[in-house]
């Protein structure tokens, strides 16, 4: 049984990944919210000791030993193994051919999620190591959501369902989930009004689809501006599934929020677009909520914010 439990890891890494030195071209992303929260919460807290055990690192081990299935046991003892000072090539042995694969993959999915920022409070900035980004659905607005990534889709033509439906409130405030560049915003006949944020590292593609009839976005989002993590960009709605703009043809309020992963501009705007299932992630984001304050069809967040590891803390 252990023999065949090895050879099917083995065929399915060999299918998988690439050749090393490739583009990737695909990804799968199979890793579990405990196995995320577990590997997180061990980057956090060793992030001041001597063996900082980097989660990406952690969840890329215990992928190469389970084909990309990333249990939580594995990511435990992937932990382990790393807070001892092995390096994942002594862990790995022969597996760690794959392991450049996993690293990078992972590394392109979490990349921007964990690290340093700042949070201005009554006027003093604070500073901490942890999550960073942010829940789309801000402070204080109930949400549901379920597994719904790959379910069929019919309209326009039959296709895979590819991104995770958040029910909730008209004009709830959707805030962005990681800091980037507004790379479209407007009407799109499947998502109705929608924004596109592009990561500053240009590795993830942001999606929040649906947005609210008259009054979608932000005051003043426009394409080309650069929005921070927890930032409001935009209200849910319904609108979409139509060629005709402004149109909720949409039964259920609710946010469809998407992330592509761009490792070659080829594979922006295409047949072989790499979008994962973000379910699990959106309840590692649930801890993690923009407090807003405004009325109808203008918030902005309360706590001015900032990525140290992309910007300095402000003078002053």
């Amino acid at each position: 049984m252990k023999r065949r439990f090895a050879m099917l890891i083995a065929l399915l890494l060999l299918i998988a990944v690439p050749v090393r030195g490739e583009t990737i071209r695909w990804v799968d992303f199979q890793v579990p919210y405990a196995s995320l929260k577990y590997a997180m919460d061990a980057d956090i807290r060793t992030a001041e000791q001597e063996v900082h055990v980097s989660w990406i690192d952690a969840l890329a081990v215990a992928a190469c030993k389970t084909g990309g299935r990333c249990p939580l046991q594995s990511v435990k003892n992937a932990c382990a193994q790393l807070q001892t000072g092995e390096a994942p090539e002594q862990i790995l042995g022969g597996l760690h051919k794959y392991y450049s694969y996993y690293h990078d993959a992972y590394a392109a999915v979490l990349g921007g999620l964990l690290g340093h920022y700042a949070v201005q409070i009554d006027g003093q900035w604070k500073t901490a190591y942890g999550l960073k980004a942010f829940s789309p659905i801000a402070a204080g607005y109930g949400y549901s959501h379920c597994a719904d990534f790959g379910n069929q889709r019919s309209f326009g033509f039959s296709r895979k369902h590819l991104g995770n439906d958040l029910m909730g409130g008209l004009g709830t405030p959707v805030v962005a989930v990681e800091g980037g560049v507004v790379e479209a915003l407007g009407w799109n006949r499947y998502g109705g009004w929608r924004v596109g944020i592009r990561s500053f590292d240009s590795k993830r593609y942001y999606y929040y689809a649906h947005l609210q009839k008259d009054k979608p976005f932000a005051s003043g989002l426009q394409e080309g501006d650069i929005v921070q993590a927890g930032d409001v960009i935009g209200y849910m709605g319904r609108t979409g599934y139509s060629d005709k703009e402004n149109v909720n043809n949409i039964e259920t309020v609710h946010l469809h929020f998407g992330m592509q992963l761009v490792f070659d501009e080829s594979q922006k705007e295409c047949l072989s677009e790499i979008w994962i299932d973000v379910y699990d992630i959106v309840r590692l984001l649930s801890e993690h909520r923009s407090s807003v304050t405004g009325k109808e069809g203008h918030f902005k967040r309360i706590y001015p914010f900032v990525d140290l590891d992309i910007d300095a803390l402000p003078s002053g």
